[in-house]
């Protein structure tokens, strides 16, 4: 909540601690208080009326909309104020959006906390923002009519203003204020339908665009406190490798260079400037022990990995029993694919500012997860969780890598020691060498046909890296008493792990990782376990960026072993999925299928489920005879329930392509004797503008509860792409990324 609105504690609003003002006991918590006190509505100091945890009220009519996720280009500054602005029926032109503080009301109802992932920001406050303004707009309807003597069945509202059909009378909100406050809030509302909505389902400006345009949104590297100092650090080269000794004497002879202070995850350096601390940090003289350096090398990893994927594994799912059905019942295909680790590569590096203080603690982080930065910070510091105040900033980028909170561990520690505020910035290499990367893995696939091409059995059997618990931080272990059970038991128990790529047939499903369910009676899904040591974590679509590729990639490998149209071999097996046959139709309908593409183009296809949301793509692609790729288009077609902002959708479905294109054309993270051998964007590349395709996004009209869209479109995009290659060439890619060597003819 902002300092600005709020001039008192946190306590002193619940216990009426505001003079001239009114507090009614019911409602939302506050962080601070127990669950016992609670508020439903109050009047700050300013004279703004906060009627509920997520709407702040002006009495120019201006309405602020607490955000509870993180602003990382995905668009809640925008989606989620608008299903409150629709519901109170608020001026759009003067309603923004603001990141919400910690507090157990703000927290993710699918995590048990408050971060931001897994594409759960519209789907987890849909119901929660409805029905906060539906209650806003049922207050100012009862102040107005009590102030004109009406029933309130007599007005309606309309862009800020509660009007008397009748007489014509008008009313702003904010002119009603203070009736309103008084009045009891109202324990059930009446919520719109989806026929009166104004605002939900139309494609409105984004809130954010013109505060990215002059400057004014404020990202983690922004920030500037009175007094504050700069530093970096620098971290073990080679995974699992400790410090033994610094010699920081000629650091220290450097302009502005205040300090060398080891911390739990490295070396910083503390100066004046960012730039003074980065090239102190460049002649530190560093031993290291040599960590992982004999297991950790991507060459003998994939021999190993090659040898255990015939090792049987741990089951993680099983429908029938594959081992009812043998080889020589049926026409047997298998195929092994492999993927690579993956950086985040985040356009800003990690970064985080923090003020520690004797009397309390301030973070400014560009934070995935605040419950995880104020824990954090509270066990550090030792301080009062009331005085551990967090500021969320725009993220230049997250992709899951700022759920993590290593960074802002730091930027803790060094405020600490320093005893005055620090911002702590990764150079590039370090962001790009110390990352909780995307796990690689190896997956032998291996299924069984009948007469007809139909699937009797199904095996996927991966070898990799168990995601989750070597997510966890290793320096954090003594909050494992506090929040961190809660989020495993609680929020995270239904992802068995980031690389177990989660497969089901029928009515099953394992792993959370939103299974495409194709009908196949008997499946098994198997787990290797290898873990080397290599830090792991969530990446945008998490376990879904392998999943999709491997199994959308076998089922038209099957398909082609069946002599079947790839689309209508999909269409057949979805008989039990009809939403995802809807999409899967529309794509093909929108992209001519099984008709000659212009320029001589091949076409690939797939479909996907991601948290509930379908998506279904066909790609347009040609190759020369030297290797060379066009995408000259992809047509994707998706069902998301309501659909917001259809602006954010088709945006966010562009975004997802051009992340997963990366993934598939360009980046990896390769060791060479446990170092990380891709130190920038020279060897780590990215999609550049001219080579993304034409996108057309086709959104299903839909009065399902809407859910996730911004991850949805990674996991598909790579098997989409190679399906294509295959219909071009012939040749089949199972490798990712690959090259133009592999498609030359």
């Amino acid at each position: 909540m902002r300092s600005d609105k709020l001039k008192l504690t946190r306590r002193q609003l619940i216990k009426g601690g505001l003079t001239s003002s009114t507090v009614l006991l019911l409602g939302f918590h506050l962080p601070g208080c127990s669950s016992a006190e609670e508020v439903t509505q109050a009047m700050l100091s300013d004279g703004t009326y906060m009627p509920n945890a997520w709407v702040m009220v002006d009495r120019d009519n201006q309405v602020t909309v607490m955000v509870n996720h993180s602003e990382m280009g995905q668009g809640v500054l925008t989606s989620l104020p608008t299903i409150i602005a629709d519901e109170m029926d608020a001026d759009w032109k003067k309603v923004k959006g603001e990141h919400a503080p910690v507090a157990d009301v703000y927290k993710n109802p699918a995590m048990k906390m408050q971060l931001t992932g897994g594409s759960t920001s519209v789907r987890t406050t849909w119901d929660i923002l409805r029905q906060a303004g539906a209650t806003v707009r049922t207050l100012f309807v009862r102040a107005a009519a009590a102030d004109w003597e009406v029933p309130e069945t007599d007005c309606e509202t309309a862009d800020g203003s509660v009007i008397h059909r009748s007489s014509g009378q008008k009313l702003t909100y904010g002119e009603l204020i203070d009736a309103a406050v008084k009045l009891p809030v109202p324990e059930k509302v009446q919520l719109k339908k989806p026929s009166q909505f104004n605002l939900i389902g139309k494609e409105t400006a984004r809130l954010d665009t013109l505060l990215k345009i002059d400057g004014s949104a404020i990202y983690g590297t922004d920030v500037n406190i009175p007094g504050m100092l700069n530093a970096t650090v620098i971290h073990p080269p080679v995974i699992g490798s400790t410090l033994v000794s610094v010699d920081d004497s000629d650091a220290l002879k450097m302009a502005g260079v205040k300090k060398v202070i080891p911390i739990s995850t490295g070396i910083a350096v503390v100066a004046d400037t960012y730039w003074q601390a980065y090239q102190a940090s460049l002649h530190l003289k560093i031993e290291w022990t040599e960590g992982n350096k004999h297991i950790v090398d991507t060459y003998t990893l994939k021999k190993k990995w090659r040898e255990l994927a015939y090792e049987k594994g741990d089951s993680v799912y099983e429908l029938g029993n594959v081992e009812d059905i043998k080889d020589t019942q049926g026409m047997l295909v298998e195929a092994d694919y492999e993927l690579p680790f993956q950086a985040h590569a985040t356009q800003e590096p990690m970064n985080c500012t923090a003020d520690v203080r004797a009397d309390g603690c301030d973070i400014w982080a560009p934070t995935q997860n605040q419950g995880g930065t104020h824990a954090i910070a509270t066990f550090i510091t030792g301080l009062d969780p009331d005085t551990v105040k967090v500021h969320t900033t725009f993220l230049g980028g997250g992709f899951g890598r700022r759920g993590e909170i290593d960074f802002v561990t730091e930027a803790v520690e060094l405020s600490q020691a320093m005893k005055k505020p620090v911002k702590v910035i990764w150079s590039r290499e370090e962001d790009m060498t110390t990352d909780f990367y995307r796990p690689a893995s190896l997956n032998r696939m291996k299924a069984i046909l009948d007469s007809d091409g139909n699937p009797l059995a199904w095996t996927h059997r991966i070898v990799g890296m168990d995601h989750f618990v070597q997510a966890v931080p290793k320096f954090i272990p003594a909050l494992a008493p506090t929040w961190l059970p809660k989020f495993v038991k609680e929020g995270a128990a239904s992802m068995a792990g980031g690389i177990m790529n989660t497969f089901a047939a029928g009515k099953g499903l394992t792993g959370g990782a939103g299974p495409i369910c194709y009908d196949i009676e008997n499946v098994r899904l198997e787990f290797v376990n290898d873990d080397i040591g290599v830090p792991v974590g969530f990446w945008r679509s998490v376990a879904n960026s392998s999943n999709g590729f491997v199994v959308e990639s076998f089922i038209d490998e099957m398909a082609i072993a069946a002599d079947k149209d790839p689309f209508q071999y999909r269409f057949d097996l979805l008989k039990g999925q009809p939403r995802l046959q809807n999409v899967l139709k529309l794509a093909a309908e929108k992209s001519n299928w099984g008709s000659p593409a212009k320029n001589g183009a091949s076409r690939g296809i797939a479909a996907h489920i991601f948290h509930d949301t379908l998506v279904s793509m066909v790609a347009e692609v040609t190759v020369s005879k030297e290797g060379v790729l066009t995408i000259h288009r992809v047509i994707t077609a998706v069902d998301c329930g309501v659909v917001i902002n259809p602006k954010i959708v088709k945006a966010q479905m562009e975004s997802g392509i051009a992340f997963g294109l990366t993934a598939t054309l360009k980046s990896k993270i390769t060791f060479t004797e446990g170092r990380v051998d891709q130190q920038n964007f020279d060897s780590f590349e990215v999609l550049r503008l001219n080579e993304m395709p034409v996108v057309e996004t086709y959104i299903v009209d839909s009065n399902e509860a809407p859910t996730g869209i911004g991850e949805v479109s990674v996991p598909t995009i790579g098997s989409v792409i190679t399906n294509a290659i295959f219909a071009a060439t012939g040749k089949r890619i199972r490798n990712i990324p690959f090259t133009s060597d592999d498609l030359a003819t």
